[in-house]
Formats: structure tokens, C-alpha cells, sequence
């Protein structure tokens, strides 16, 4: 953990050089301070599971926050060597090409991503009944343990679609905004917009969105 807490102040001295008056959200609150207009949000390590196992997939992410809206996002997934980006009005990258999202249109067709909440427990048990349902009713379903490696790959059409509940702003904000650059659709559990801080992302290829995230919604939004 003191080498997490050493690479995080590295990526945020040299962020604060780029834009000095911009404020930091960053995982283990190394640094947490809203700008007056920037503020990047940072994860310098997603997937530390699978850091400490040695099981290779994982990633560093950051976004740049404008007020309220998210206008860069880069995720570099270290193992393969390939970093995703875009920012505001821009294409999708993937190592300086352009990518976009799955032109799957049929939810039956489609490979989905997820990831296990290991914190949060209280929807599990609708957490399990809709891996079931994707399970029977797509291609299959994988989970990789990088939270910002999932929205990458669905920007890239490796997946057409990624949810997962008990994430943290620097675990999104860079995912979402590529994925949306790329051609994608991102939400919250309800279809609304509160994905950023409000723990909880859907998203996926345009097409296959809507029953997607239906799915999802009849299973993990709390009736009340």
C-alpha cells in the first residue's frame, strides 16, 4: 500500500504541473480537493486484486472534470500495453486508433462484462438472479476485475456491455466518457445520469442498449 500511496502523489504532482489550478479526486484520498472549474479524478491502480495475485489485468485511469462534466479520459491497461482515450468532441483511441462500440443489435448476441461487489452485499441476491438471466438469455458473461478495463473494452467492442453496482467516481469517469465517444450509451440503473458518483453504470453499444439496461433495472432498482 505505501508503494500505491507514493504512485498516486507521483500522478498527481505531475497533473498539478500540467493544470495547476485544477483540484484532485483520487482513491485513498491522497489527494481530495474540488477545483473551482478542473478537477481530475484518478485511479492509479484499478484492479488491485488482481495486482497483488499477479493476474494481469490492470490499469491506471484519469479523467479531467470541467464543473460537472467529464472532458478527457485515459485508461492505460499496463499488462498489454494499451492505452484507450478521448475527450470532449473527440473520437475513441485505442493506441492511436480510432475504435467504436459493438454494432451487436440483439441482446441474445451479446458477450457482457461485470464485476462482483465485494464490499456491498445488499443486492446480492438480485445480483445473482440477473447473472443468471444474462447467463441464459446472451453469449455469456466475464468479469475482469478492472472496472475502467470493462468500459475500455466495451468501447473497443471486445464486450457490448458493461454494469456492475459499488463503484467510486475514479473507477467510471474515464471509462464513461470514452465509451460515449466511441459511439456508446452510459446510465445509471434507472437510465438516468447519476453514474459518475452515484455507484452504480450501465453501458454498452447503442443498439442493444435499451434492453439492456431494462434488464438490469427490473432486477437491481429498488422498488419503492
Amino acid at each position: 500500500m505505501t508503494l500505491l500511496l507514493m504512485w498516486i502523489k507521483m500522478l498527481v504532482k505531475g497533473l498539478r504541473e500540467l493544470l495547476p489550478e485544477a483540484g484532485f479526486i483520487t482513491e485513498e484520498d491522497t489527494a481530495s480537493e474540488i477545483g473551482k472549474h478542473y478537477t481530475w479524478i484518478v485511479d492509479p491502480l484499478d484492479g488491485t486484486t488482481n495486482f497483488i495475485h499477479a493476474i494481469p489485468c490492470f490499469s491506471i485511469s484519469i479523467a479531467l472534470m470541467c464543473d460537472t462534466e467529464i472532458v478527457l479520459g485515459v485508461i492505460y491497461e499496463i499488462n498489454l500495453n494499451e492505452c484507450f482515450y478521448a475527450w470532449q468532441g473527440s473520437k475513441a483511441y485505442l493506441n492511436g486508433k480510432e475504435i467504436k462500440v459493438s454494432a451487436t443489435s440483439k441482446l441474445k448476441d451479446s458477450l457482457l462484462i461485470t464485476g462482483f461487489p465485494n464490499r456491498d452485499y445488499s443486492l446480492l441476491d438480485e445480483y445473482l438472479s440477473l447473472f443468471r438471466f444474462f447467463m441464459e438469455e446472451t453469449h455469456g458473461l466475464r468479469r475482469f476485475g478492472s472496472a475502467a478495463v470493462d468500459l475500455a473494452y466495451v468501447a473497443c467492442g471486445r464486450g457490448e456491455g458493461f454494469y456492475e453496482y459499488g463503484l467510486s467516481a475514479w473507477d467510471v469517469a474515464a471509462g464513461a466518457l470514452i465509451v460515449k465517444q466511441a459511439g456508446g450509451k452510459v446510465s445509471d440503473f434507472k437510465g438516468g445520469s447519476n453514474y459518475l458518483f452515484g455507484g452504480e453504470i450501465v453501458a454498452g453499444g447503442e443498439k442493444i442498449f435499451s434492453p439492456f439496461q431494462e434488464a438490469i433495472a427490473n432486477y437491481l432498482v429498488v422498488k419503492g
